[in-house]
């Protein structure tokens, strides 16, 4: 659990926390909607919507990340292997995180329209 919160931290939190917001809303969608039984077509919807608002979330977080990263990079001239390598890799952690959401979505998604049948 605490490698998950250091991940979170190393991300950014302005992209991280809503994320992590994002994935607890699809959970607690699908499991709402499991118990009232009804409205799974619209419920699905929003989660697919929420879940692709993720995705393109964290691709944002990654490309914002990354000109910060090149804009500290550029005046420098020369940078060290292990400090690029760390500055992609917090890049990417958005797109991870945004990814991860996108693929919880639509498995809530495809279990929702499998239990509607």
């Amino acid at each position: 659990m605490s490698q998950l919160l250091d991940r979170i931290t190393e991300g950014g939190p302005v992209f991280m926390i809503p994320l992590v917001l994002i994935i607890f809303f699809i959970v607690g969608t699908l499991i709402y909607t499991l118990l009232v039984k009804k409205n799974r077509t619209k419920a699905s919807q929003l989660i697919g919507h929420v879940s692709l608002f993720g995705m393109i979330w964290g691709f944002l977080g990654s490309t914002i990340g990354l000109i910060t990263a090149f804009d500290a990079i550029g005046p420098s001239g020369s940078v060290s292997q292990p400090l690029m390598a760390g500055g992609l890799k917090v890049a990417l952690l958005t797109t991870v995180f945004g990814l991860t959401t996108f693929l919880i979505g639509r498995l809530a998604m495809i279990f929702l329209h499998l239990r509607s049948e």
